[in-house]
């Protein structure tokens, strides 16, 4: 499903002091490849003797009159402004002897967004045919140099390039939870620094509608605003929401293009249309048109349009509107996930069906999608959708995005539509990247930064003139546990760089290479003040009480392990930060409580990771979180955030939703042991369908419910509770009155359960001790 809660997952702004330190030492440990810091990888790179140094007295040349090639000069001046304190100016004089020059040069014969860079001793020549290709050149560029450093010297060389695929691409879900107009733009200015060129903006769903549509205000006086969900008994929320007015709009879009950004509008249909129906009920299926709440609940809900004349004018209308802000010739539809429960109960519904002669639901969002995008092509534009509209009688126009995986892509192909892949998992970022503690809230299965890229978009199944269908790639950004716009940033970075170099470099891609030049991209990451994810280079700590001490292990996650490069953990005792010289990681410590130990993990001499601290006291290592415990079933399983506005500041819990269940490991039970553990009373909002009923509940002995203690299985008779009354109507996490655990002989399997009353709230384990 593309946002629903499926049952079954298949896991798959720092100083520039700082970043020129990190520059200064990427000189040192990196090879001396020209592209070093270049991403996406480029084409093809040929390497000649000498060096340009970049300074001060550079001067950037365009030909006089040229306003794009001037545009993608002062940008690259800009750049590196910001990236390198380096300002150089920008002209169209004449050439001074002595001078050294970066030019951008129109000339022909390139593609569409193609583009050369020559670089000379005393001279840089930027050329392209279009405006794109230019644009890209000077991105290129940009990263030739490091990031931290006010000068330096780019290798001689001739860098040719051009992208495998025109649709490269990231999906940004304003509906679930709101992005600022400053926040749009920066991503969009992120996006381009990665050659990524279309903007798939989601912005109505149930959850709210983000657009300002004037002839139907409504649509944000009510429907940009929901009461957001909270445990019950605890104090009520106030609203969230917010939309992007039309003049807001336009100037995104303008900016967008400056950035060579398609931006193309989603407004979903027939379904994801309760946020609509809230502000006007006479446009659902529902025969009595109740008044309907924006949803604060997150999954596949069962509202859909009607199929009035009314609806579709309405729709025609929205639409009118969209395409005079939005001047991509895509507009999305959306088109999934449209449960028929409600048009098959509707007496409206089914009468309009007899009338179109149609008696399958099915083949009346067949209908639908027909009607609304045929109006599209009138008005030159094509229509969008995801891989639910590939039905006979699709229009030959109309593009199908495939999130079911490559084989709706392959069908859309074979029947002669463009089709773009997003598949879920392996390209929606709302999961995970990492096992680490250091994760935000999202889908607890992992996606990882060399899951994405892996991804191969080729189908060697389709023919050369199939092939010439599928338009390229995207990855998704769903927003329902992203409550803040660093979140955001942090689940799509550094994955958005491996999506670019999938769908721009050649296939024939190098892990290795990419860790590398990653390593200088982030350096820029920090210089611009990106929230980005280390995971990939994170360290995995573990702690063990032992005799003398806390044992701590420190490893590194596989992904860069079985990269064979260089790479270490270097750490401190003393307070002080981590540097190449610092002792390096070879074995276990064995550590006093009280010391503070302090790693990071080093690519040759260059600092790759943010730096993990952490202070060890007589509890570290007795403690196990929910991250380090196993889940007793794969069902749906989230990270959490106690108090869900993204401003608790505490770690994530995780937890399976359909079934609220740990495995805690080899427990010496021998003794008799206490057991502490904090829980987290969490608000149930989740449409789930038939699925929840699927659900343990009832099974309580007391009002609140309790902390079940299972030993060897979570179906064995019960071991032990923790009563849960002392954390109910709480908000945040509650530590649990101790308990002591019978005796039993040796070392066991410990679960621990939840008992509840109800669905709502959703019980979470935050962390528990067992010890003797």
């Amino acid at each position: 499903m593309r946002r629903a809660l499926s049952l079954v997952r298949r896991p798959r702004a720092a100083v520039q002091t700082a970043a020129r330190a990190i520059a200064l030492a990427l000189i040192a440990a990196l090879p001396p490849a020209a592209h070093a810091g270049v991403i996406p990888a480029p084409l093809r790179v040929e390497l000649a003797d000498g060096e340009f140094n970049v300074d001060a007295a550079v001067v950037l040349r365009v030909p006089a009159g040229d306003r794009e090639a001037d545009a993608s000069a002062r940008y690259l001046a800009d750049l590196w402004t910001r990236t390198n304190g380096l300002t150089l100016p920008v002209g169209a004089d004449a050439a001074r002897a002595g001078i050294r020059t970066i030019e951008f040069r129109r000339r022909r014969g390139f593609g569409g967004e193609a583009y050369k860079i020559e670089v000379a001793p005393r001279r840089i020549l930027v050329t392209a045919s279009s405006s794109a290709g230019l644009f890209y050149g000077a991105v290129t560029l940009w990263q030739l140099l490091p990031a931290g450093l006010a000068g330096g010297d780019i290798r001689a060389q001739t860098i040719t390039d051009a992208p495998r695929y025109s649709w490269r691409g990231l999906m940004l879900d304003s509906s679930r939870h709101f992005q600022s107009p400053a926040f749009v733009r920066s991503m969009i200015d992120w996006m381009a620094w990665h050659k990524l060129n279309v903007l798939h903006w989601h912005l109505t769903d149930d959850q709210g509608w983000r657009l300002e549509i004037r002839k139907y205000p409504r649509l944000t006086s009510v429907g940009a605003w929901r009461i957001p969900a909270s445990v019950p008994g605890s104090s009520s929320r106030k609203p969230y929401g917010g939309y992007y007015t039309q003049q807001q709009v336009r100037s995104i879009v303008a900016f967008a293009a400056t950035r060579h950004v398609q931006i193309i509008p989603e407004i979903d249909m027939p379904g994801h249309a309760q946020a609509a129906l809230a502000a006007y009920p006479e446009l659902g299926a529902i025969d009595s048109h109740p008044t309907l709440p924006v949803s604060p609940n997150w999954g596949v809900h069962s509202h859909l349009f009607n199929l009035e004349p009314g609806t579709f004018e309405f729709l025609q209308n929205v639409l009118d509107e969209v395409m005079q802000l939005f001047p991509s010739r895509y507009v999305h539809i959306g088109g999934d996930e449209a449960v028929k429960d409600e048009w098959n109960a509707s007496a409206g519904v089914q009468a309009r069906a007899r009338l179109l002669g149609i008696s399958d639901s099915n083949a009346l969002q067949t209908y639908f999608t027909q009607k609304i995008s045929g109006y599209l092509s009138a008005k030159g534009r094509r229509a969008v959708g995801w891989d639910e509209i590939l039905q006979p009688g699709l229009r030959a126009d109309a593009v199908v995005m495939s999130w079911h995986g490559a084989s709706t892509a392959r069908a859309a192909a074979v029947q002669g539509n463009d089709t773009v892949l997003a598949p879920d998992p392996m390209l929606y970022l709302d999961h995970r990247q990492g096992p680490l503690a250091t994760e935000p809230p999202g889908r607890i299965a992992i996606i990882s930064l060399k899951n994405v890229y892996d991804f191969e978009p080729y189908d060697a199944e389709l023919s050369e003139a199939q092939q010439q269908h599928v338009l390229g790639l995207q990855a998704d950004l769903w927003t329902e546990h992203m409550q803040t716009e660093g979140r955001v940033e942090w689940m799509a970075l550094p994955r958005a760089a491996a999506l670019a170099e999938v769908g721009w470099s050649s296939p024939q891609r190098s892990w290795p290479d990419f860790l590398k030049r990653l390593v200088s991209m982030s350096a820029r990451y920090r210089a611009l003040g990106l929230n980005y994810a280390d995971s990939v280079f994170g360290i995995d700590p573990h702690f063990a009480h032992a005799a003398g001490g806390i044992r701590v292990t420190l490893a590194n996650l596989p992904e860069l392990k079985d990269a064979a490069l260089d790479s270490s953990i270097r750490y401190t005792l003393d307070g002080q930060e981590p540097s190449v010289t610092s002792a390096r990681y070879a074995a276990p410590l064995l550590l006093a409580a009280g010391t503070e130990i302090r790693a990071a993990t080093y690519l040759g001499s260059q600092q790759a990771s943010r730096t993990w601290i952490s202070r060890l006291d007589a509890r570290t290592g007795a403690r196990r979180t929910s991250h380090e415990l196993e889940l007793c079933s794969n069902g749906v399983g989230l990270l959490l955030e106690p108090g869900g506005d993204g401003s608790s500041g505490h770690a994530p819990l995780a937890v399976d939703i359909m079934n609220p269940c740990w495995v805690y490991r080899d427990v010496d039970l021998e003794h008799g042991p206490q057991v502490l553990a904090a829980v987290a009373a969490l608000p149930f909002n989740y449409e789930l369908g038939l699925d929840a009923a699927k659900i343990r509940v009832g099974d309580n002995r007391t009002r609140e419910g309790e902390l079940e203690v299972h030993v060897d299985g979570c179906d064995t008779a019960t071991f032990s509770v923790l009563p849960l009354a002392a954390a109910a109507n709480r908000d945040g996490v509650t530590e649990l009155p101790a308990t002591r655990l019978p005796r039993l002989p040796g070392r066991h399997d410990v679960c621990l359960r939840f008992a509840r009353p109800r669905l709502d709230p959703l019980w979470a384990l935050d962390w528990v001790e067992i010890e003797n």
